[in-house]
């Protein structure tokens, strides 16, 4: 089979690689409908995070079903699955918690940039379909795999109640579904953070009500002023900068809460100004298993339409041009065809 590896940062090929085997009863092997490239694939793009060997890429995908170990049960061949970008066994204590991403036995997904995938912990990580959805769905099922259920995150964990008032810091992917979750979840008042224009017609498309095109002080001055000088009942941090958590630490209102999801990367908060803030916190890597089937019957019945984050559509073996596209902002996101 065929799939993506990365080399070096900015050096990413499409290169022949063996196709994947059961390993573990609780394995499944999927062929992929479509992927994508995700914003937190650009991080060892840009040489921001150690590469190491050259390894394959990629952990969204939705696809068909070609073979299942011997203890799994909940999906068959030919069935059309979506999954989690974390696996999980859906039964652990941490699982039945409902943070199947934190599951004792999880693992990462990292090869789904190809052909064909490896599923570890198949039978609590999947989901299958009634039936194989149109491919006017699919795109939208891939979202479910991780930016929309990240989205979905965000809100849940800044605790968006109906009628708040919501802040999204973050344009990408990740941050316009979370816009959608906002709404969905009946914000009021959706104040997104963009400086890109066609970002700020998809988050309102979603359901932003304003848009905020400053940063830094300047940015939460318009944040104070668009909510009364008191700040937002919830910021969604869908980045990961330092920037964008002070950002969000200053936009919340005394006794607001922040969902952060954008993987940090040299974030640090100074605990006596957390203290006096009075805000809330709450992140980690999406709990996405947990709103996979509420979110696959949003798609589905037409009620949400994150598929329309891919505004490039590639062939995978221009999965180059896909890293290269949304490394110089000219896509939010890219998807993959095989």
């Amino acid at each position: 089979m065929r799939g993506a590896v990365i080399h070096a940062p900015g050096d990413i090929r499409f290169e022949t690689l063996d196709a994947p085997e059961l390993l573990h009863p609780t394995d499944a092997i999927i062929r992929t409908a479509v992927t994508c490239v995700c914003g937190s694939d650009l991080w060892p793009y840009r040489g921001a995070e150690p590469i190491g060997d050259p390894h394959p890429m990629g952990h969204e995908y939705v696809g068909f079903v070609e073979e299942v170990g011997s203890e799994v049960t909940s999906v068959r061949p030919g069935q059309f699955v979506v999954g989690s970008f974390a696996t999980s066994d859906n039964t652990c204590p941490n699982c039945r918690n409902g943070f199947q991403s934190n599951c004792l036995n999880r693992e990462f997904m990292s090869t789904c940039q190809a052909e064909y995938v490896r599923i570890p912990n198949a039978q609590g990580t999947l989901v299958a379909t009634d039936g194989v959805p149109g491919e006017e769905s699919w795109p939208g099922l891939l979202a479910v795999s991780d930016v929309m259920g990240t989205g979905w995150w965000a809100a849940d964990a800044a605790e968006v109640k109906p009628g708040s008032t919501a802040v999204v810091v973050g344009d990408g992917a990740v941050g316009l579904c979370a816009v959608i979750a906002a709404k969905e979840m009946g914000a009021e008042r959706i104040i997104a953070m963009s400086r890109h224009e066609p970002r700020q017609k998809l988050a309102v498309e979603f359901g932003a009500t304003d848009i905020v095109t400053t940063r830094g002080e300047e940015g939460v001055a318009q944040i104070k002023e668009l909510t009364g000088g008191i700040g937002a009942d919830s910021v969604l941090e869908c980045v990961g900068t330092p920037e964008a958590m002070r950002q969000a630490l200053h936009s919340a209102r005394p006794g607001g809460t922040i969902g952060f999801v954008g993987v940090p990367h040299e974030v640090a908060i100074d605990g006596q100004e957390l203290f006096f803030s009075h805000v809330g916190l709450r992140g980690g890597p999406a709990p996405v298993r947990r709103y996979l089937p509420d979110l696959i019957n949003r798609v589905l019945t037409g009620a949400i339409n994150p598929g329309k984050v891919f505004d490039l559509t590639l062939p995978l073996e221009q999965v180059a041009e896909g890293y290269q596209a949304m490394d110089e902002r000219r896509a939010i996101k890219t998807l993959l065809k095989p």
